[in-house]
């Protein structure tokens, strides 16, 4: 049978050299990871479709021939340039005149939303692997299951398993926020939040709000907090380096609360005297922190089954790790300003709950704090299957200056970027902040010089900016 299969393939193969290039089919010369990535995921933004590594555009066998060991590497290398990771079969080897091999690499169609790793997407159109701009992403990922998850049926959980105090609670909340209380049946709103299907079972999202110990269907969706000794994990003798671990548990607006607490129970506190007042300082930021815990709960991926949100406080550092790569387009340098959730529903709960409390700009006002109290910014690692957000206790000598407050997050950057280097040019603030307009940019450092923070020095392309 295996052989009679590998037969079939081989000539299935064989049938799309001849056909030629097309929607879900690609020739590639040569093992270019960059190549690869890109029709990676246009195919599984699309219909899926079969790579045929080792031949020109006729699908005539190319001078060179592919080794083996080069093909894995490129392989290797375009699935790390890829976000999520995409799964894909095994190549397979395709007989060519002239005794040539090609590699013909099958990449099924996705339900999720994939882009490479500096944020571009794109399809599949014709022979070509097309980018969509912002619109086209937009419906694409509506289009797409990204955030069906939250809406799969619970095997084994009924609407007996959600706590009346938690959806009364919520009710109290959503009230509050929305100024009107909800007058309609209690089922029809659990339907209407996705909290259960149209047959009245229990969703994962209702589950993860609604029931008093979700881990007992999802025993992924709780925390692990650990406090350790100094900068780094292991402790003496080659023992774990930490002081105190603690495994937390419950619905998602219980799990936000009890890891805020527990945080700041370990959390330093330094008191400083101005005038007749005591005033106390924080080790970290309050909004800072509670954003870090709530981005981490709503956009983790859920599916990941083998590990939960992971709170580290360390001496210098607190590390927020969250299951799960940054969903769709969203990358590291376009984090503040684009906003694409894997969970909607859950992203909606907690914002009508009151732990979210404006849509879109929590990365925002979470690097605004840290640079007003005189830390330096957030640092954010992504990667195909978690996302670290990392808060530094060490302070500046000097505080902030009372100015900050009237920057925004680009030129909070840029400031932080003049301490740093002593000046900042209109290249640099761009390499600073991709993918935002070189006029946006102007008009920001133009913005700081009419402020009286930036000196302007310089003309044309000779120009650079000091701190005034």
């Amino acid at each position: 049978m295996e052989a009679a299969g590998t037969v079939k393939n081989h000539m299935a193969n064989q049938d799309l050299i001849k056909s030629g290039p097309g929607p879900r089919t690609a020739f590639l010369e040569k093992a270019d990871s960059q190549t690869i990535a890109e029709t990676m995921v246009a195919f599984a933004n699309t219909e899926g479709g079969t790579m045929i590594i080792g031949v020109d555009k006729d699908g005539e066998a190319v001078n060179k021939q592919i080794e083996t060991e080069a093909l894995e590497k490129a392989l290797k290398d375009a699935d790390d340039n890829c976000n999520p990771a995409i799964v894909i079969g095994n190549w397979e080897p395709v007989e060519l005149e002239d005794e040539k091999t090609a590699y013909a690499v099958r990449v099924p169609r996705s339900i999720e939303l994939h882009a490479l790793t500096d944020g571009r997407v794109l399809i599949r159109s014709g022979i070509k692997n097309r980018p969509l701009g912002g619109q086209e992403i937009l419906k694409l990922a509506s289009a797409k299951s990204t955030g069906d998850f939250e809406s799969e049926v619970v095997p084994g959980a009924t609407k007996d398993d959600f706590s009346r105090k938690m959806i009364d609670e919520y009710l109290a909340k959503r009230a509050e926020r929305s100024k009107r209380p909800y007058n309609g049946k209690i089922d029809d709103l659990l339907k209407e939040i996705g909290a259960v299907d149209s047959e009245g079972k229990p969703t994962v999202i209702g589950i993860l709000l609604f029931s008093e110990y979700p881990q007992h269907w999802l025993p992924q969706s709780g925390v692990v907090f650990a406090k350790f000794v100094g900068k780094t994990p292991r402790g003496e003798n080659g023992l774990a380096g930490y002081s105190r671990r603690e495994e937390l548990t419950g619905p998602l607006s219980k799990l936000i609360e009890s890891t805020w607490n527990l945080i700041w129970s370990e959390m330093a506190v330094s008191a400083v005297v101005k005038g007749l007042e005591r005033e106390e300082t924080f080790e970290y930021p309050q909004f800072a922190v509670r954003e870090a815990i709530v981005n981490a709960i709503c956009h983790r991926d859920y599916r990941l089954k083998g590990r939960r949100i992971e709170v580290r406080m360390y001496s210098d550092r607190l590390e927020v790790i969250s299951p799960g790569g940054l969903p769709g387009f969203i990358t590291v340098e376009n984090i503040v300003d684009e906003h694409f959730s894997r969970n909607p529903r859950i992203v909606n709960g907690l914002f009508q709950w009151g732990y979210i409390e404006e849509l879109g700009l929590g990365i925002d006002r979470m690097m605004e704090v840290m640079q007003q109290a005189g830390h330096k910014p957030p640092s954010f690692d992504a990667r195909p299957y978690s996302f670290a957000v990392t808060l530094y206790n060490a302070r500046e000598k000097q505080a902030a200056p009372a100015w900050t407050r009237n920057t925004n997050h680009r030129q909070a950057r840029a400031l932080q970027y003049l301490r740093e280097n002593g000046s900042i040019t209109n290249r640099e603030y761009r390499s600073l902040c991709q993918g935002v307009s070189a006029e946006t940019l102007r008009l920001d450092l133009v913005d700081l010089v009419e402020q009286g923070i930036l000196l302007k020095v310089g003309s044309k392309k000779g120009t650079y900016y000091i701190l005034k």
